[in-house]
């Protein structure tokens, strides 16, 4: 069961609107293929109540009503009329699954509580409901008081309930005690299908789903990107891969190769974004970054593992940074259908090592404006070289530039102000060339543009064309900063002439 509408939605600031709820509902039961969803507590909000008439309304003409399920009180009639009027046919009834929480939240005794639950889930069935029923802080009865939980357990096991929900509710269980936990429960009672549902409070929110299963487990909830209250709830893309990599012998109906795009659009939706590492649905987790990696993946695949990208409808990548190797850089080249001869990829290696070193991001995109950039630097002959320069500029001040220029082993300084940075630039190498009765050839067309998908840490390629003794040509100049890139597409140009 999928509860990414339901307890998902408890994530801090998260909350989806009534469209938002049917289309994750709709790809979740079509696409995904999880059996069945929760998607809202009874009595919220209008606006939840209109979320759950929209999602029942599709369900029901689709033939997925009983897959539908919906979080509801011990309150009498109240939940259940909300249902009835909602389109809702499964209740999931919240009760209390520890003698401290009815102790001191209820002020009730095990009898009362029991007779209570007992009445609404009567009237359920009567309203043609199916009712299945959770013992909140199940996992703290069990701890400390395990009597009480056996004695509720032994009242349940005579009602007509589909599923006994247990839940970790505040994710304090150990691998070992969902194990111990489940076996018990399940031994003692047979006949009773018991759901476990996990929380993440610790990071073992995957591993106890695990051992949960192992333990006997007949159903698990999960939710999309592990969200949730607190630490979140166990991530279903994670505990689908560990379940058909962990216990092949169990099968699921789920689909991996839609949880990657449902994780996106949930990510959207919700504006709780997903961190890169985040096992599965990650950015960078089928990202190779040291070069060494990339030199035994081209060899015989050895840092593959069975959890490969293409499961999940994803692609393995080689990182670009101060990290990467010939391996890297060839890999991603052939992706990109490009080859280089072993001088120019050492150059082309070089030249992403120094961008990485200056922490910038280097994107496959990048790589085409890397080699244009390196190889185009390789024609030329380098007799003039731009020493050092400080760029200024403020709201009320015209921006400024200071200089400092190497022409053939002589070295110029110049400072000069101008409309926008590179024009200070220069008018400071102007003044530089005047000295040297020299005239600079004219800037005709000015372009700058960033690999697509850019980011604003893109490299920019600045190009400009010039025109000299009535020739024209064009020079690049690669860098992050624009106004940087310029300056080298500048420098490259004085070389020329």
């Amino acid at each position: 069961m999928d509860t990414t509408l339901r307890d998902g939605e408890q994530t801090s600031g998260v909350s989806f609107s009534p469209s938002e709820k049917l289309t994750i509902a709709q790809l979740l039961l079509t696409e995904v293929k999880v059996d069945r969803i929760e998607i809202a507590s009874a009595r919220v909000s209008e606006g939840e109540f209109a979320a759950v008439k929209s999602i029942t309304k599709w369900a029901k003409a689709n033939g997925l009503l009983d897959r539908v399920e919906v979080l509801t009180f011990v309150d009498g009639d109240v939940s259940v009329q909300w249902m009835l009027k909602a389109g809702a046919k499964v209740m999931n009834l919240l009760t209390k699954g520890s003698l401290n929480h009815l102790t001191h939240q209820l002020k009730k005794k095990p009898e009362e509580h029991f007779a209570e639950v007992g009445a609404v889930i009567k009237l359920a069935k009567k309203k043609g409901l199916e009712c299945n029923v959770y013992l909140e802080d199940w996992s703290n009865g069990m701890r400390h008081s395990k009597d009480y939980v056996f004695q509720y357990l032994d009242f349940l096991n005579t009602q007509p309930v589909k599923r006994v929900m247990l839940p970790d509710t505040l994710g304090i269980l150990t691998p070992a005690e969902v194990t111990s936990f489940v076996s018990e429960t399940i031994q003692r009672y047979p006949n009773i299908h018991f759901d476990f549902h996990a929380h993440n409070d610790y990071d073992l929110g995957t591993a106890n789903v695990l051992e949960g299963v192992k333990a006997g487990a007949h159903g698990i909830h999960l939710t999309i990107n592990g969200m949730g209250e607190r630490a979140g709830n166990a991530p279903l893309a994670s505990a689908i891969a560990v379940l058909n990599d962990f216990m092949p012998e169990l099968k699921t109906g789920v689909a991996e190769g839609s949880l990657y795009k449902v994780s996106k659009l949930v990510e959207t939706f919700s504006g709780f974004r997903i961190p890169v590492n985040k096992p599965v649905v990650g950015e960078n987790v089928f990202t190779q970054t040291a070069g060494i990696h990339a030199d035994g993946d081209k060899k015989n695949k050895l840092y593959f593992s069975d959890l490969i990208p293409e499961r999940f409808g994803r692609t393995r990548k080689y990182a670009l940074g101060k990290t990467s190797g010939k391996a890297n850089i060839e890999n991603n080249l052939q992706q990109l259908g490009l080859q280089l001869s072993d001088p120019d990829l050492k150059k082309v290696t070089q030249r992403i090592i120094e961008l990485g070193d200056k922490k910038e991001v280097v994107t496959q995109a990048d790589l085409p404006y890397i080699i244009s950039d390196v190889l185009d630097s390789n024609t030329i002959e380098e007799k003039v070289t731009v020493l050092d320069y400080v760029l200024t500029h403020s709201k009320t001040l015209k921006p400024s530039v200071t200089l400092r220029i190497a022409i053939l082993e002589e070295i110029f300084e110049e400072h000069s102000q101008g409309d926008g940075q590179y024009d200070a630039f220069m008018n400071a190498l102007k003044k530089v060339y005047k000295k040297l009765k020299q005239e600079l050839p004219v800037l005709t067309d000015y372009a700058v543009r960033i690999p697509p998908g850019g980011k604003s840490d893109a490299l920019c390629e600045t190009i400009i064309t010039w025109r000299h003794s009535n020739k024209e040509f064009k020079t690049r100049g690669l860098d992050s900063d624009q106004t940087v890139s310029a300056i080298k597409a500048t420098q490259k140009m004085l070389n020329l002439i």
